[in-house]
C-alpha cells in the first residue's frame, strides 16, 4: 500500500477544476442534441423532473461529503488514521439507510408532486430518477473520505465517468423513444391516408394520447422522452459509484501498516456516527435548504407564468410571437416552453461556478485541519487564496458571458431547429452572466464555514436568500411584462445576500481581513477592460465580415465570437499581470508553480 499522499488546496482544486471542463464539454454535447431534440417544451419536462435530482445530488456533493471530509481531515491531521477509516465505514452504513429511505420516499410522493406542481406527464421522469438518490448517497461517503484525505482525484474520475454514463445512455434513451413517437404518429397517417373515410378514429394514437397534427403528436412524445433523457442521469450515478467501490476495494487509503499501527483506537461506531451526525445535519440542511429553494423556485415560476399568462395572454404572446411561431408551440404548452427556455440558461449560468467549487471542496480539509490546529497565517492563506482565485476566474468569465449571451447562444443553438429560444433565452443568460462573480463565490464561503465549524451561518443566510427570492418570484414572474425575464433577478438578489452575510461572518470569525485592492478591485478592472475588448472585438469582425461571399450567420458569429474571446484573454492577461493582480504564493501552489514564480518574478509581474 503506497503511503498517503496530500495535494495543495490549488493543486486539488486543479484535478477537480480539469474535471469539471471535461464535464462541462460533456454536458454541453449532452444538453445541446438533447434540446435540438425535444425543443423547449421537452427541456420544460427535463428541467422539471432535473429539480428533484439537484436536491439529491447537492447533498452527495455538498452535504454528507463535507462531514466526511471535515472528520476525516481533522484525524488525519492528528494522526487518528484508525478513526479516520471507521469515519467512512461508519458512513457507508448511515448514508445506505438514508439512501434506500430517501428512494422510498422519493417514489411515494411522485404522484403528488406530479399533479400538483410538475404537472401529470412528468411522472415517468419523476419516476426514472428515484433510484438515483440511492447510488447518490453510497458516492458521497466514497467521495467525502478522499477529499478528507486531500485526495480529489478519485471525486474527479468518478464525476467523469458519471457525466459519460448520462450523456451515452441518455442521449440514446430520449433519441430512441422520439423516433418510436414518430414513428407511430407516421404509421397513423399512412393508416388514415389508406383508409375508407370514417373507418378510423379522427386522432392517431401516440404513447396512448390521441393527437391530429405534428405539433400534438411532439406534445405527446416530449414528455415520454425527457423520461429517457432522465434514465441517463440516474445511470450515471449507478457506474460512478461502482468506480468509487472497485477503486477503494483495488488501491485503498494510502495509509501504511505503520500509520495504522503508531495511530491510537478508533472510538465506538455509535460515537462517530453521532458526531458525524452532528456535523452533517446543519451542513446537509443548508444545502436542501438552498435546493428547496430552487423546487419553489420550480413552483413559483411555474405558476407565476401561468398567473402572468392569464391575467395578459396577448402581451406575452406578442413579446415571444417569432420564437412561439417557429417552435409551433401550442397555447397548453406555453408556460413548459417558457420554463424548458428559462432552463437553457442555466447551463451558462452554472457553467463558471461549477468550474469553481472545486476551490471549495479543496480547501475545505485544508482549512478544517489548519483550524484544528489553530495555524492562524494557513488559515489566513487559504481564505484570502480562495476568494482572490475565484474573483480572477469569475470576473472577467461572467463579464464576457454577460457582453456575449446572443452570440453564444447563437454558437450552440443557431445550427438546428432550436434557435427559437436564442431571443428570449439571451436576456437571461446576460443577466447571470453580469453576477457570476457573485454566483462563484458563494459556495467556496459557504465551504470554508462549514470548515470551521460554522455549518449554522450559510443555513440563516439561505433561509433569508431564499424568502427574498420567493418574494421576488412573485411579483416580478407573475407580471405580465416582465414574466420569464423577471425570474433571474430573485436569484441574483438571494446570491447577494448569501455572500454578504456569509463573508462578513467568515471574516469576523476567523479575523481575516481580505485586500480589497487585490482580491477585488484589481481583478474587477482587468475584466472590464476585458469585456470592453471583447465587445469591440466581435462588433468589428462581424462587421468586417458581413458581406463576404460564402458565410452565413451562424459562421460569421462563430469566427467572431472565437477572436473576440482569444483577443479578450489576452488583454485581461497582460492587465492583470501589469497592475500585479496575481500574488506569489498562489502560482506556487500551482504544479510546476517554481518555474512559472520565476519567470513572473524575472519581469516583476508578482506581488
Amino acid at each position: 500500500m503506497a503511503e498517503h499522499k496530500k495535494q495543495s488546496v490549488l493543486n486539488g482544486a486543479l484535478i477537480l477544476s480539469v474535471a469539471v471542463v471535461v464535464i462541462t464539454i460533456i454536458g454541453a454535447v449532452y444538453k445541446m442534441p438533447l434540446t435540438l431534440l425535444i425543443g423547449g417544451v421537452g427541456r420544460g419536462y427535463f428541467n422539471s423532473a432535473y429539480e428533484i435530482f439537484i436536491p439529491i445530488y447537492t447533498i452527495s456533493m455538498a452535504g454528507l461529503p463535507v462531514a466526511v471530509a471535515r472528520m476525516v481531515s481533522g484525524n488525519v491531521a492528528l494522526h487518528r488514521y484508525n478513526e479516520a477509516r471507521m469515519v467512512l465505514k461508519t458512513a457507508l452504513r448511515m448514508f445506505f439507510v438514508i439512501g434506500i429511505v430517501g428512494t422510498v420516499f422519493l417514489l411515494l410522493i411522485s404522484i403528488p408532486y406530479t399533479k400538483y406542481v410538475a404537472g401529470p406527464k412528468n411522472l415517468p421522469a419523476v419516476l426514472a430518477i428515484a433510484p438515483s438518490l440511492f447510488f447518490c448517497c453510497i458516492m458521497s461517503a466514497y467521495r467525502g473520505y478522499y477529499e478528507g484525505l486531500q485526495n480529489m482525484k478519485p471525486t474527479a474520475i468518478s464525476q467523469v465517468i458519471e457525466a459519460l454514463g448520462k450523456l451515452a445512455v441518455g442521449l440514446a434513451g430520449a433519441y430512441a423513444i422520439v423516433a418510436i413517437g414518430l414513428k407511430q404518429f407516421n404509421t397513423g397517417l399512412v393508416a388514415a391516408s389508406q383508409a375508407v373515410a370514417g373507418s378510423l378514429p379522427e386522432k392517431i394514437i401516440v404513447f396512448g394520447e390521441p393527437v391530429s397534427s405534428l405539433a400534438e403528436a411532439d406534445s405527446a412524445i416530449y414528455p415520454i422522452a425527457a423520461a429517457g433523457a432522465i434514465i441517463g442521469v440516474t445511470f450515471g450515478t449507478i457506474i460512478g459509484t461502482l468506480y468509487l467501490m472497485i477503486r477503494h476495494r483495488v488501491k485503498g487509503d494510502g495509509f501504511t501498516p505503520e500509520n495504522i499501527l503508531a495511530s491510537p483506537p478508533s472510538p465506538s461506531k455509535k460515537s462517530i456516527a453521532k458526531r458525524l451526525a452532528r456535523i452533517a445535519l446543519p451542513i446537509v440542511t443548508g444545502a436542501l435548504v438552498f435546493s428547496v429553494t430552487n423546487m419553489i423556485d420550480t413552483v413559483t415560476i411555474q405558476r407565476r407564468l401561468a398567473y402572468a399568462i392569464t391575467l395578459d395572454p396577448d402581451i406575452i404572446k406578442s413579446m415571444y410571437a417569432a420564437s412561439l411561431q417557429a417552435a409551433k408551440t401550442l397555447d397548453s404548452d406555453l408556460v413548459k416552453y417558457l420554463w424548458g427556455v428559462y432552463g437553457s440558461s442555466f447551463d451558462f449560468k452554472n457553467l463558471i461556478p461549477a468550474l469553481l467549487v472545486s476551490l471549495g471542496v479543496s480547501a475545505l480539509p485544508a482549512l478544517s485541519a489548519a483550524w484544528a490546529v489553530k495555524d492562524n497565517k494557513i488559515v489566513k492563506n487559504i481564505i484570502e487564496s480562495v476568494i482572490r482565485i475565484t474573483m480572477l476566474v469569475a470576473l472577467p468569465a461572467g463579464i464576457g458571458i454577460g457582453i456575449l449571451a446572443k452570440p453564444l447562444l447563437t454558437l450552440i443553438y443557431g445550427w438546428g431547429n432550436s434557435a427559437d429560444i436564442i431571443p428570449i433565452a439571451a436576456p437571461l443568460v446576460a443577466t447571470y452572466g453580469f453576477a457570476t462573480a457573485i454566483i462563484s463565490v458563494s459556495t467556496p464561503i459557504t465551504n470554508m464555514l462549514q470548515a470551521i465549524g460554522r455549518a449554522d451561518i450559510p443555513l440563516k443566510a439561505l433561509l433569508a436568500g431564499a424568502s427574498a427570492k420567493i418574494i421576488s418570484n412573485y411579483i416580478l414572474v407573475g407580471t405580465p411584462k416582465y414574466n420569464i425575464k423577471g425570474a433571474p433577478f430573485g436569484s441574483v438578489l438571494c446570491y447577494i445576500i448569501i455572500v454578504a452575510v456569509n463573508l462578513f461572518y467568515l471574516q469576523k470569525i476567523t479575523k481575516v481581513r481580505t485586500n480589497v485592492v487585490s482580491v477585488y478591485l484589481k481583478p474587477l478592472v482587468s475584466s472590464i477592460l476585458c469585456g470592453v475588448t471583447a465587445k469591440v472585438v466581435y462588433l468589428s469582425v462581424c462587421k468586417l465580415l458581413a458581406s463576404a461571399p460564402g458565410l452565413v450567420d451562424v459562421k460569421i458569429t462563430a469566427i467572431a465570437v472565437a477572436v473576440a474571446v482569444i483577443l479578450a484573454a489576452v488583454v485581461y492577461a497582460i492587465s492583470i499581470l501589469l497592475i500585479k493582480g496575481i500574488v506569489k504564493e498562489d502560482v506556487l501552489a500551482l504544479p510546476k508553480g517554481e518555474k512559472v514564480a520565476k519567470m513572473l518574478e524575472k519581469y516583476r509581474l508578482l506581488r
